[in-house]
């Protein structure tokens, strides 16, 4: 709906219809017809269903005179049972505010209270932000609300909420909007401690008595200290003698971060193309890839002889340099814009991957990848994400149903 300032009555302004009150069936239908009867134009229609409660709004031309209140009482006609209200009003010229940049905010956390859509709303407001819609998308297993604002600047905004997000202690992202945001899309996501709880490599030393020396070494690698490549060669060195076996054990100890199911399930509904792109290792992580559905797969070859690990690794190493050039490889292959693409991960090898994606998202990450990444969830379910696509808690729920009852 085009915004306009109120001014006093004119012949030559458009006006504004106002239908409020208790929904029912046929309301927009009775509205248009008394408009189409008296030959009045429609400009512009937005209409809203609040928990039965009905807000029609409607911009038209050609209310001329005292027209206005004739029509108001001709439209209020309709609804005789006190239940609707009916108001016109004149409006001036519209404003700049359709020309403004607009932004999506989204909200998370365990439960949000008022105060901390105060806060919110506060920030934006600071900003000069002008909300011009909020829409409640979960109730579980968070809380999120998603804010529509036209108007502000992207850096300002971004910071000025993200100081709100540690005041308030939740989650909130903002991107711009677009119908971009429902376009296809490729999501990329780290294994270790983001598709996957824990580190695979840490559970295969376990197997092979050097988890402490093996944890170690993660940790610094992780937290940006040691080079990753290094790091790796360092730790698979160790696990040298366990054989094909192992791996599969490991495979099958492994659990999914909860949401992981619903998300890749949802998108691929969704027409999304999804990857795995990982420090790990192909001999474990690609048989959980394939039970998911994800298109495409990047991490690093544990060698073999005989079916026992040798110590050392086949091929090219995924790092962090290569996550980011999977990223952009598997986003030419999907034939999506490398601005459509999101980055999901927790460690310093996924800052490159991060970076180089058009959202990139640091899950119950380490503070060096949540202070780089264009936002930041800390809650642990995974299908979260799908908030941040505008995709709501009961959009997901629908479709699930539909798919349990054979209508995909």
């Amino acid at each position: 709906m085009a915004r306009y300032r109120e001014a006093g009555m004119s012949d030559q302004l458009p006006h504004l219809v106002t239908v409020t009150g208790q929904d029912g069936p046929g309301i927009a239908e009775r509205v248009f017809a008394i408009l189409g009867v008296r030959g009045i134009d429609v400009r512009d229609v937005e209409q809203v269903r609040i928990h039965g409660r009905l807000l029609l709004c409607v911009e038209v031309l050609g209310v001329a005179g005292e027209g206005s209140e004739d029509l108001r009482a001709a439209i209020a006609g309709q609804f005789r049972d006190g239940n609707v209200d009916v108001a016109i009003a004149p409006l001036l010229e519209a404003d700049d505010a359709t020309e403004r940049d607009r932004f999506l905010v989204t909200v998370l956390a365990p439960e949000i209270s008022p105060s901390t859509l105060q806060g919110v709303s506060g920030r934006i407001a600071q900003c000069r932000g002008n909300i011009e819609r909020i829409v409640r998308l979960a109730v579980y297993p968070v809380q999120s609300y998603e804010f529509a604002v036209a108007g502000g600047n992207l850096d300002l905004l971004r910071r000025a909420l993200a100081e709100e997000a540690v005041r308030s202690e939740v989650d909130i992202a903002v991107q711009v909007d677009g119908l971009h945001r429902r376009a296809k899309h490729l999501i990329v996501l780290d294994a270790d401690s983001t598709l996957l709880q824990g580190e695979v490599i840490d559970l295969l030393a376990e197997r092979c008595g050097c988890g402490a020396q093996v944890a170690a070494v993660t940790e610094a690698a992780m937290a940006g200290e040691i080079d990753f490549e290094e790091a790796l060669r360092q730790r698979v060195q160790l696990l040298a003698g366990l054989d094909e076996s192992d791996l599969e054990a490991v495979r099958r100890s492994l659990l999914l971060s909860p949401g992981a199911r619903t998300l890749v399930r949802t998108l691929k509904r969704l027409g999304y193309e999804t990857a795995v792109v990982s420090g790990g290792f192909t001999q474990v992580i690609r048989a959980i890839v394939t039970d998911l559905g994800i298109d495409h797969l990047a991490a690093n070859e544990l060698e073999t002889k005989d079916g026992v690990l040798t110590g050392g690794l086949v091929g090219p190493i995924v790092d962090r340099v290569g996550k980011a050039e999977a990223l952009i490889r598997f986003a030419a292959a999907a034939g999506v814009p490398q601005s459509r693409t999101i980055a999901v991960g927790d460690g310093a090898n996924d800052l490159d991957m991060l970076a180089a994606a058009g959202l990139g998202i640091a899950f119950n990450a380490k503070p060096m990848v949540r202070d780089a990444a264009d936002t930041a969830l800390s809650i642990p379910y995974l299908d979260a994400i799908l908030f941040l696509l505008g995709i709501s808690r009961g959009e997901v729920e629908s479709a699930d149903q539909m798919e349990q009852a054979g209508n995909p």
